[in-house]
């Protein structure tokens, strides 16, 4: 019964993450009005906004004009009601762990979507939940206090390096402010171990993407990659495997 209230609960959240992703990178109020549709502005009954099922059932258009509707809706909603899911067969023993692992999951998706769209990442989200996680560490089962602080500080520390290394010696930013303020958000809940696992996941998965899209799309060695995507990769990845392969990779040295 758990289970199933949880994937409910999360492809409620999900409908709310799209609204998220769709306003909070264009400073509208993720609150009100109630959903519309772009194109038309028609706001959307209740009936045509229930997770998933109103997809389907006007075929991914607007009931009123016509237009198509993203797919992105219903495969954050499905995505986000599996992570419920997930977290809850994964930490279901820690009930307050789940909890916060499904906010910290939360905060991810948005985040991943909004610097894919926009490359920017709300301080709402990042500095928001940093706060969040830090509080939280004072209760967190899995590592310490001065973990959670030092991972989070510590790894943003190395990130601003970075975002002046770049600055002076290629005069470009290699990296944004929004990327430093995220190493607090994922260095609070995950520690040191999971965060390692974390970043060598986000820049093996954007190495891997930036060099298909330079041979493929033939651009240059100044691509700007949203970084937060492929972090915000490598903190669910970690979150839920991050020990075990950085075993995996202690085991083979």
């Amino acid at each position: 019964m758990e289970e199933i209230v949880l994937i409910i609960l999360g492809l409620i959240i999900g409908s709310f993450l799209n609204v998220v992703i769709y306003r909070l990178p264009v400073k509208k109020s993720i609150v009100t009005p109630r959903s519309y549709c772009p194109r038309c502005q028609t706001k959307i009954k209740f009936y045509d906004n229930i997770p998933v099922i109103s997809f389907l059932i006007l075929r991914g258009k607007c009931r009123k004009c016509g237009s198509g509707i993203s797919v992105q809706y219903p495969l954050v909603e499905i995505f986000t009601a599996f992570s419920f899911w997930f977290s809850y067969r994964q930490f279901g023993v820690s009930p307050l762990y789940a909890a916060f692992a499904i906010v910290f999951i939360s905060i991810l998706i948005a985040l991943a979507l909004i610097d894919l769209k926009h490359m920017i990442l709300p301080d709402e989200l990042t500095l928001g939940g940093g706060g969040v996680f830090l509080i939280f560490s004072f209760f967190h089962p899995e590592i310490g206090v001065a973990d959670a602080f030092i991972t989070a500080f510590g790894s943003a520390m190395i990130f601003v390096g970075f975002y002046f290394f770049y600055l002076k010696v290629r005069k470009i930013e290699g990296l944004g402010f929004g990327d430093v303020k995220m190493m607090i958000l994922l260095g609070a809940f995950l520690g040191i171990k999971k965060m390692v696992i974390a970043l060598l996941l986000a820049s093996i998965s954007g190495l891997v993407v930036g060099v298909f899209i330079i041979i493929v799309k033939k651009k240059n060695l100044k691509l700007a990659l949203p970084f937060g995507t492929f972090l915000s990769l490598g903190g669910y990845i970690s979150l839920f495997w991050g020990r075990p392969i950085l075993m995996f990779l202690q085991s083979i040295y």
